[in-house]
C-alpha cells in the first residue's frame, strides 16, 4: 500500500523482533490457534522474547483465566481486553527488573473463530497488544477487530498469523506514525482477504493520536466501507451498535447541523416510533456521512471532518462514516446486523436522484437490482418535502417529479407505503441549507446564528469549529448541555 517503505516479509519481521535483546513478553490465542506466535517459533531466536505462549481452546479453560463474559461470547472486545490485561499482570509479576532492567516488556492477545464447514459463518477476530516504549514507560495499547473474507479455514488462519505479526512489529517500530502503522497492517495480506472496521491506539506511545481520524483512515484507505463512532467519539464494531436494531439513519454533510436537520430526524423519529413493526426502545438514530460528502472540495480535510464529528457527538448522536455512496449498499450494510424494520429519512430531491437510472449502469441489472435489494428488506423510506425554488412547488410522495419511465415503479412503492410522507414538518426551515450557513460561517456573517438551534450555535462558538473566529460565550453563561438540549430537540420538536 505504500511504495516508499520497504515491506518485509512475516518471518524479516518476526526475525527482527526476535533479535531485539529489549523486547519480552507473552502471546495468548483463542480459537484459531497459535497461528501468530508460531511465525516468531520458525524465524528462529524466539526464546530471549517469548516468555509464554498459551492457547486456551477449551472455554472452561479460558473462563478460568480470564473471567467469563455477560453474553456468554468468546470472540468480543471485552475478552481480548481481559486477556490484554491478565497477560500483562502475569509479566509484571513475574520478570523481576533487577534481572531484566532494559526488557520493554509486552503482552499479545487475539480471539479468533474462523470460517465454519459449512460456510454459514463469517470467520473474524480481535486483536491486540499492549507494550512498553522503553523500561520506564506506562504501557500503550493497540487493538482492531478484523473480519477474515477468504473462504477456507486454513487461508483465515495463515492471514490471521500474518495480521499478528503485523500488529506486533507497528507496535514495536512504526508506533511514531500512527498513519504507517495503520497501513503496514496489511503487508503481506491482499486487501480483499481481509477487513479491518475497528482500532484504538490509546496510551503514552500514541500521546496526540485522535482514533476518529484512524478511524476516518479505515474508510478512506479502503480498509473498511463503515465505520461507526459513539457519542464519546470512540470507534465501534457495528455488530455492537447495531445488532437486532431498528436503525433509522438520516445521511447529509452536516456542516453543520442545521435546524432543518433537527426538524428531519425530530420528525422522521416520531413517525418512524409510530410503526407497527418498530419497538420505540430499541431505536439506534444514525447520522451518516459519506465519503464523498466529506471530501466535498477535493481530498478529505480532517479537520472539517473534526468539526462536524465534534457537533454530532457534543449533541449525544451516534455518526457512521460511510463509503455507501448508493444507498442500496447502505441499507445491505445495516441488513448484516438486523432483520427489524430500518427507516431512512431522505428530502424529496435526493428521492430524485435515487430513482435516476445513471447511478445503476454499473449492475447488470440495473436499477431493479439496486431497487430489489433495497426494498427487499423491511424498510421504510420516510420523506421530507423539499421546496423548489422557481415554482415555490413543495414536493411530497405525490408531487415529486419522477422519470415517466419508472412511474409506475414509484406508485407501486409508494401504494404499498414504502414510501411515506413527514407530513408535521417545520416550514420555517425548508429554505436551510448547510451549505450557506457554512458560507456564512467562513466569511463572518452572524445570520447564519439562524440557521442552527441554540445548542450547535454554542458549540461553533465554544469549539471555534469550521474556521469561526468570533468572540467565544461566556464562560459563566449558565447553559444548558448541548447533548441534553439537542435530546429535548429531538424528542420534543418546537418550532423557533
Amino acid at each position: 500500500m505504500d511504495s516508499e517503505r520497504v515491506i518485509l516479509s512475516s518471518k524479516q519481521k518476526a526475525l527482527r523482533i526476535n533479535l531485539n535483546e529489549n523486547l519480552y513478553g507473552t502471546f495468548a490465542e483463542i480459537g484459531a490457534g497459535q497461528e501468530v506466535v508460531r511465525h516468531f517459533f520458525r524465524a528462529g531466536s524466539a526464546s530471549g522474547t517469548i516468555a509464554k505462549a498459551i492457547s486456551a481452546y477449551d472455554k472452561d479453560f479460558s473462563d478460568a483465566l480470564y473471567g467469563t463474559e455477560k453474553d456468554g461470547r468468546y470472540v468480543c472486545q471485552s475478552r481480548l481486553k481481559k486477556m490484554l490485561l491478565h497477560e500483562y499482570n502475569l509479566v509484571e509479576d513475574r520478570i523481576k527488573r533487577d534481572k531484566h532492567p532494559s526488557k520493554h516488556f509486552f503482552a499479545f492477545a487475539n480471539t479468533v473463530a474462523t470460517i465454519n464447514y459449512s460456510k454459514t459463518s463469517q470467520g473474524h477476530g480481535w486483536f491486540g497488544v499492549k507494550f512498553q516504549t522503553s523500561p520506564e514507560a506506562s504501557p500503550s495499547e493497540v487493538f482492531l477487530h478484523a473480519r477474515l473474507h477468504e473462504s477456507d479455514a486454513l487461508q483465515q488462519q495463515m492471514t490471521t498469523g500474518k495480521l499478528g505479526v503485523n500488529i506486533l512489529y507497528g507496535c514495536f517500530f512504526l508506533n511514531e506514525d500512527p498513519k504507517e502503522l495503520l497501513k503496514s497492517l496489511y503487508d503481506n495480506i491482499e486487501q480483499g482477504h481481509l477487513e479491518i472496521d475497528t482500532i484504538q491506539m490509546n496510551g503514552p506511545a500514541f500521546k496526540g493520536v485522535d482514533n476518529r481520524i484512524l478511524s476516518l483512515q479505515l474508510v478512506k484507505l479502503g480498509m473498511t466501507d463503515a465505520v461507526i463512532f459513539t457519542p464519546d467519539g470512540v470507534n465501534r464494531q457495528a455488530a455492537d451498535v447495531l445488532y437486532k436494531k431498528n436503525i433509522l439513519a438520516i445521511r447529509g454533510s452536516f456542516r453543520p447541523v442545521t435546524k432543518v436537520n433537527i426538524d428531519m430526524i425530530a420528525k422522521g423519529l416520531k413517525k418512524f416510533r409510530e410503526e407497527p413493526k418498530v419497538d420505540p426502545d430499541n431505536i439506534q438514530v444514525l447520522f451518516e456521512i459519506t465519503l464523498n460528502n466529506l471530501k466535498g472540495e477535493g481530498d478529505i480535510d480532517e479537520q472539517d471532518f473534526l468539526d462536524r464529528a465534534d457537533i454530532l457527538c457534543s449533541i449525544g448522536q451516534t455518526v457512521l462514516i460511510s463509503n455507501y455512496q448508493k444507498y442500496f449498499k447502505l441499507v445491505e450494510f445495516f441488513s448484516r446486523h438486523t432483520k427489524k424494520r430500518m427507516g431512512v429519512i431522505m428530502g424529496a430531491l435526493t428521492l430524485t436522484e435515487i430513482f435516476n437510472e445513471r447511478y445503476y449502469r454499473d449492475l447488470n441489472g440495473g436499477i431493479l437490482e439496486a431497487f430489489g435489494i433495497l426494498f427487499s428488506r423491511d424498510l421504510k423510506i420516510l420523506l421530507y418535502p423539499w421546496r423548489d425554488i422557481e415554482s415555490g412547488e413543495l414536493w411530497t410522495t405525490s408531487s415529486t417529479p419522477i422519470h415517466p419511465r419508472l412511474k409506475a415503479l414509484y406508485d407501486y412503492l409508494s401504494f404499498n407505503k414504502k414510501i411515506v410522507d413527514i407530513e408535521d414538518y417545520d416550514e420555517d426551515v425548508l429554505s436551510i441549507f448547510s451549505t450557506e450557513a457554512f458560507k456564512r460561517i467562513k466569511s463572518g456573517n452572524g445570520e447564519w446564528e439562524n440557521m442552527v438551534p441554540d445548542f450547535v450555535d454554542r458549540i461553533i462558538k465554544e469549539k471555534c469549529l469550521f474556521g469561526y473566529c468570533g468572540m467565544k460565550p461566556n464562560d459563566k453563561e449558565d447553559v444548558e448541555d448541548p447533548a441534553l438540549a439537542a435530546a429535548r430537540a429531538i424528542e420534543q420538536p418546537t418550532k423557533d
